[in-house]
Formats: C-alpha cells, structure tokens, sequence
C-alpha cells in the first residue's frame, strides 16, 4: 500500500544517517534534528496496553534520538491521575514542551492552564480533548477518528453485497473523544444499508484479555450463527475475539467477520491466516510530526495547524503477509 511507503522511507532515512552522510533526504531530517536538538521533551503516555501503543512510544524515542532530543516518557498505566501528575512534574523539571496522548478527553483544562502559564506548549497526540480554550494546546496530531470508523463500515456494507448481517461492537475506553467517534464513523459507514446493524456494543478497554471476555460475552448472549461480523475500536481487541471465537469452534474470518482499526503487526498475521478481514490504520508515528512543528515554533514562533492530520487507509488479506514483515520490528 502506498501509506505504508513512508515507513521504509524513514527506515531508509535511519539507516542512511547513520551511514555515509548522504547529503539528500537524509541529510536535510539531520539538519531539522540539529534545529530541535536542545530541546527537552516530556511525553505523558497512555500506557502500553496494545502493541499501537508501544509502537507509538517506541517510535517517539527513536525519532527522538536520531534528532538529538531529550525525551522524558511517563507511562500513566491508563490513568488520567497520573498524566496530570507526570504534566505537573515536567512543569516543574522546565521541559521545553509537553506531548500529551490523552487517555479520556475531558478534566485537562487545569493542569494545560498550568503548562500554558509556564509558557510550555502543549501537543496532542492520536486523542483530542474537550476544551472550551482551544489555546490550552498548540496542536493535535491525529487522525481523523470518524473517518476510520466510516472506512470500516464502508467495507463491510461493500463486502455483504445487501446479505443481512447483525454485528457486535467492541469499543475502547469509555470516555476517549476516539472511542466516541470510531462508533460514530462506523454507524454512518453502514447507515446507508438496512441489512446491517449493530445488535450488541461494549467496552474492551483496548487490551487483548478484555477484548476477548467482551467476545465470549457476546457469543453465549446471540443465537448460534447469528452474529455476522464484529466491528472492534483497535486490532488489539479484535485478536482477543478472534481467540474467543476459536475456543468457541467458530472460524474467525468466515463464520463471523472481522474489521478492526490499528494496523499492527499481529492483525496482519491474522489476515494472512484467514482468520481476519480488514483493518484501517492509525499510524504510529505521531511524535515525528510534533517534533517538525515544535522545532519550528521554538526557532522563529512559527504557528502550526491547529490539526494535524494523519491518513486512514484500509488494508485486505491481499497484502497481509507482506505487511506482516514490514511492521514486525516496529512493534
């Protein structure tokens, strides 16, 4: 898939800064790198509840390294408590800038307060946040949540060709402005087709472990053969219900269909296996981006877009493996 070129690229730009010196691409990343390099960063991180996840902080401290920045993360284990205190603490150590991956979307306004009066800008990554103070933040860089959600639905309305089909839900985190709309997307995605609905929704909270107790909880509720599709907020979740689905003497892929939103690595496999239909991707690498507009808003006070937006692209068992390969090491 083409989305997926920008990865070789950079691990093509990785390899080459670290090789002869190329004066091309590679040697431009090393200049914008040499331009944020006094910078201290602080990242209040989620978690690592799912590969996406530690994929994301993983690819924050390498781009981190390659461009000479002092990234400080601090895993909040799922809890807002304790992004609120890590912000406060990267207040008080002076960083330059904070990167904030929100695990609710509500409850920010006071301790971003605090950041601002420090006159410490604030990015958010792949999660935004309710705010009546937009200036609370410099940036969001995300995708467009609804929009995966849609492209989900999309394919699977596309995919039934008008056969009725009554579909489980497994949503993230209660409470996460993308939990809202990825549902959103997906129900506008199958709005359009009367042979489809969601018949039963509830949380896995992104893991794997809850995912699949979400999935067993939904197979012994529903007459046998009567669920059609399961639509999951992250791959994650979704390889928690597939292993439900086994256990169950169900063939994930077939008997029940499978779109989730992510791209990791494992949902790939899954596919190649024929055990999984489709994913969209949400891509890790957000930090990069943030780190481009902070270098450039700390060198001259360059505004960045209030939103930066990164692409959702569906892939299919057609590419799976080859995708497999790529993504392995990231993760």
């Amino acid at each position: 898939m083409k989305a997926f070129a920008k990865y070789g690229a950079m691990a093509l730009m990785l390899a080459a800064m670290t090789g002869c010196g190329d004066k091309g691409g590679a040697g431009k990343a090393a200049d914008a790198g040499k331009a944020a390099g006094a910078l201290t960063i602080g990242f209040s991180q989620i978690g690592s509840e799912s590969g996406w996840r530690a994929a994301e902080t993983k690819l924050a401290k390498l781009e981190a390294e390659k461009r000479g920045i002092n990234l400080k993360v601090s895993d909040a284990q799922q809890q807002q408590a304790n992004q609120i205190k890590a912000i406060r603490s990267f207040i008080a150590q002076g960083v330059d800038a904070i990167l904030l991956a929100p695990v609710i979307s509500s409850g920010w306004d006071e301790v971003l307060g605090e950041a601002k009066a420090a006159n410490i800008p604030v990015v958010l990554l792949d999660r935004q946040i309710d705010t009546a103070d937009p200036s609370l933040y410099l940036s969001a860089v995300t995708s467009d949540t609804v929009e995966e959600g849609r492209v989900a639905g999309r394919w699977l309305v596309s995919t039934l060709a008008g056969r009725d089909c009554r579909v489980v839900e497994i949503q993230g985190t209660i409470g996460a402005s993308l939990v809202a709309n990825r549902k959103k997307g997906f129900e506008e995605g199958i709005s359009t087709a009367a042979n489809v609905q969601i018949v039963r929704t509830q949380s896995g909270e992104f893991t794997r472990a809850k995912g699949k107790e979400v999935m067993e909880g939904f197979i012994k509720a529903e007459a046998p053969g009567t669920i059609c599709a399961v639509y999951a907020h992250n791959d994650d979740m979704m390889i928690g219900a597939i292993q439900a689905m086994k256990e169950a003497g169900l063939k994930p892929g077939s008997d029940i269909l499978a779109v989730s939103i992510d791209a990791v690595p494992d949902i790939f496999k899954a596919m190649a296996d024929g055990d999984a239909n489709a994913t969209v991707e949400l891509t890790p690498d957000m930090a990069s981006r943030a780190y481009d507009l902070l270098a450039a808003y700390k060198k001259d006070g360059t505004q960045p877009p209030k939103w930066v937006q990164t692409p959702s692209t569906l892939y299919l068992p057609d590419t799976a493996a080859a995708e497999y390969e790529r993504r392995k090491d990231l993760y």
